[in-house]
């Protein structure tokens, strides 16, 4: 496991250094990538990020407020479904085994839709990242995005990365217990407000938010909220960048979905080497833009020194090209020393030359058509979506019954699941079974209307039998046969297979005996 690059102490402004006039060079101590991996532990060193501002934090502060405001407010959204249904948008009723997605619902049974949707996320996240690098990770991973949170919390107790430094250092005074003691009991409400939100997904949030506030809710929706609070605040208050070094499993992934075309979070060394500090009224020939300030490092909420190529730390924030457009503006150079460009372009450009992005190639093309193809087959299947389910168990124990007038009688459950929002009258028949009676227990003989109620599944224990004057068209010890589930306001019939059970025929006896004496 390697090491990241860490935020060590920085001396106090006034005595530090200057990278060029009026730019303080900040003193952070950033270890190279080979020195990591000679390292097999080093002990975690609490990193500062510093308030970075620009174009690309202005975009995550946008995309914070959105996927916050999404995750937060969608379980109190209503959605009308009818009286007898839940009126909250989207839900995960696993109780009654039930997706609710708007005007989307999804049953146990019809769980190959979210397999699809997972597979088009994942294709997705590929195309991405072909494209444009870890913009999944540095804008809308929840890691991230309450990790951005979590700081935004400690940066209004303690202030920027100056002041929390000097405050880690200092010793515990009265100011120093109040700020760690607001900045711990804020990050322990923005747990418990995500835990809270996150089980709210499984059941109606009004009524399990009073149960909840009441303690009149189930013993399992407190178990959850604690374990949704103690993550959120351990992963988002205290592990932070640990989560995406050492526990996801992405960064080791991501260097396949990578090309010589992908758009990265770039040093142009050709332009910022050799780097030094400027001094003013000194000439910019025969040496690069970079003063070598390391503002980069100093926003980089990993620690790392973007300077140094592309690391597996680097989750793409683009913190440090604001950061490094800041500084190239104050000393009027050209801004773009760190940049979204590809290995390709890095390569032509350090030859005075210009490679065009190429967004569509052969990896994107292929990325692209799958999702395509699983979104058409998902389409489809929805498109030939049954709102009537029919499944047919055979009894087991005993698989036949022969009466006393000599009828022979199979026992099965169906299952009707009415799909629609409003209740339907069914009528339940069998098959290619000749003179055969069906009957069903607490409802009677014959074809008696079977009600269901909307949105629900009713079962049915059936009997189904067959005259002795009707057993010779039997096909011997099993008959195939179907049952049709006939609706009675339409006549539109859905057919199940089944199979009918009897004893064997002797002549069937006899054959396997002559098979067995030859």
């Amino acid at each position: 496991m390697t090491m990241i690059n860490r935020a060590a102490d920085i001396a106090p402004d006034s005595s530090a250094a200057e990278a060029a006039p009026g730019i303080v060079r900040v003193d952070v101590k950033v270890s190279t990538p080979a020195e990591r991996n000679a390292l097999s532990y080093a002990s975690r060193e609490k990193i500062y990020a510093k308030l970075a501002h620009g174009t690309f934090r202005n975009i995550k502060w946008a995309v914070m407020a959105v996927t916050l405001g999404i995750y937060y407010l969608l379980p109190w959204i209503r959605w009308n479904r009818g009286p007898s249904l839940p009126d909250q948008a989207f839900l995960l009723d696993f109780a009654n085994q039930r997706l609710f997605f708007g005007p989307i619902e999804i049953w146990a049974q019809e769980l190959y839709y979210i397999t699809g949707l997972l597979i088009i996320s994942a294709l997705g996240l590929f195309l991405v990242t072909a494209v444009a690098g870890r913009m999944w990770c540095g804008y809308t991973c929840p890691q991230t995005v309450w990790t951005d949170l979590m700081i935004v919390v400690e940066r209004f107790w303690q202030g920027d990365r100056s002041a929390r430094i000097r405050l880690d250092n200092g010793p515990w005074t009265f100011e120093k217990v109040w700020k760690k003691t607001a900045t711990h009991i804020t990050w322990l409400l923005v747990a418990v407000a995500t835990g809270g939100a996150f089980v709210f997904y499984f059941r109606d949030a009004p009524t399990l938010a009073a149960e909840l506030i009441e303690g009149d809710a189930p013993a399992l929706a407190y178990v959850f909220l604690g374990v949704f609070t103690a993550t959120t605040y351990l992963l988002g208050g205290i592990a932070r960048e640990q989560v995406c070094i050492y526990m996801c499993p992405w960064p080791r992934i991501q260097s396949a979905m990578y090309d010589r075309e992908s758009l990265l979070i770039s040093y142009r060394g050709y332009r910022g080497e050799p780097r030094a500090p400027h001094k003013k009224g000194q000439s910019w020939e025969g040496r690069g833009d970079c003063i070598d300030c390391k503002a980069c490092v100093a926003v980089c909420p990993m620690g790392i020194d973007i300077r140094n190529g592309v690391q597996l730390e680097c989750i793409q924030c683009a913190l440090c090209i604001d950061a490094c457009d800041d500084i190239m503006q104050r000393i009027d150079r050209p801004q773009g020393l760190i940049a979204y460009d590809t290995f390709r372009n890095l390569d032509a450009a350090s030859h005075h030359e210009r490679a065009p992005l190429r967004i569509v190639r052969p990896r994107t093309i292929l990325y692209a058509a799958l999702i395509a193809v699983v979104c058409a087959v998902m389409l489809g299947a929805w498109l030939n979506r049954s709102v009537l389910d029919v499944s047919v168990l055979h009894d087991r124990n005993p698989v036949f019954v022969q009466l006393s007038d000599g009828s022979l009688r199979n026992g099965f459950t169906v299952k009707i699941l009415n799909k629609m929002h409003e209740a339907r009258t069914f009528r339940l028949a069998a098959e290619g079974l000749k003179g055969a009676q069906v009957s069903i227990v607490g409802i009677g003989s014959g074809e008696p209307a079977i009600e269901v109620v909307p949105d629900n599944l009713r079962a049915l224990k059936v009997l189904v039998t067959v005259p002795a004057a009707k057993q010779d068209d039997l096909k011997g010890a099993a008959t195939p046969f179907r049952f049709a589930v006939i609706d009675a306001s339409d006549g539109a019939t859905t057919y199940h297979q089944a199979t009918f059970r009897g004893p064997e025929h002797e002549s069937e006896h006899e054959s396997d005996h002559e098979l067995g004496h030859e």
